[in-house]
């Protein structure tokens, strides 16, 4: 009888330790949406957080790490004789005309 005792306090506390209790400071403009949605779909609002904080991570577990986007610069070598690179409008105006805008 002892160790049926045992196992059965042993299996409460594993389903305790699946479910925890916490206290969560929600900010107010996320709250007053989680209680909306408690209230439209008339679910528990600690269900409703809980499952908004699964779709949560799940989203942020599936957004693959994209390498940042980078610019390898090109020589241009040196402009034409008479023709400079510090003023880009008047180099336009001179190669392709006043016209190019």
């Amino acid at each position: 009888m002892w160790r049926f005792q045992h196992n059965r306090h042993h299996d409460v506390s594993m389903i305790a330790s699946l479910c925890m209790r916490t206290t969560l400071t929600l900010d107010d403009d996320v709250a007053a949406k989680l209680q909306a949605e408690s209230r439209k779909t008339g679910r528990p609002f600690r269900q409703v957080v809980n499952e908004y904080l699964r779709a949560g991570l799940a989203q942020r577990r599936a957004v693959k790490q994209v390498a940042p986007f980078r610019v390898e610069p090109l020589s241009m070598g040196a402009p034409a004789a008479g023709h400079s690179y510090d003023n880009i409008g008047a180099l336009l105006d001179e190669i392709e005309g006043p016209e190019h805008r």
